[in-house]
């Protein structure tokens, strides 16, 4: 089984018991946001996590399988089509150079790992209408010199 045929056979599952995926994730035992990514295909899940998964979603062991599996991590190049994707696609188009000038101030000339990286989502109600606060978090990994 490949990744695109395991993250179908997730979200089938997921629709049919009806559990979100902070629900899957307190299953396995780590964050929704990590957890969903790794059932997206975009990480590969230490084998008693996906164990676990497979167990909570009553799915193959080709699934817990191909979760196992290293990813090899491409997205389109195009500009994305989803809104909420095109909106965060938008905020690193208008606010990408002043992260870099603002991080790079504070901690020199480097980059922020997406490896030893952390991110959390959540919801923050509000009278003018809810809001997303989006938490990234990732050490900072400053370029050599050699």
């Amino acid at each position: 089984m490949n990744k695109l045929d395991m993250t179908q056979a997730i979200m089938v599952a997921k629709e049919t018991k009806e559990v979100s995926w902070e629900n899957i994730a307190e299953a396995v035992g780590m964050s929704p946001v990590w957890t969903t990514s790794a059932c997206l295909g975009m990480n590969s899940m230490p084998s008693d996590k996906a164990s676990a998964l497979c167990q909570y979603l009553d799915l193959s062991a080709e699934v817990r399988e191909a979760l196992e599996q290293y990813p090899t991590k491409v997205w389109d190049q195009a500009v994305p089509t989803d809104p909420l994707i095109y909106r965060l696609y938008e905020v690193v188009g208008v606010y990408g150079p002043t992260m870099k000038e603002i991080i790079q101030e504070k901690f020199g000339d480097g980059i922020m790992s997406a490896i030893d990286f952390n991110m959390s989502i959540e919801r923050k109600e509000d009278p003018k209408g809810d809001r997303v606060i989006v938490t990234m978090d990732g050490k900072f990994l400053p370029y050599k010199a050699w």
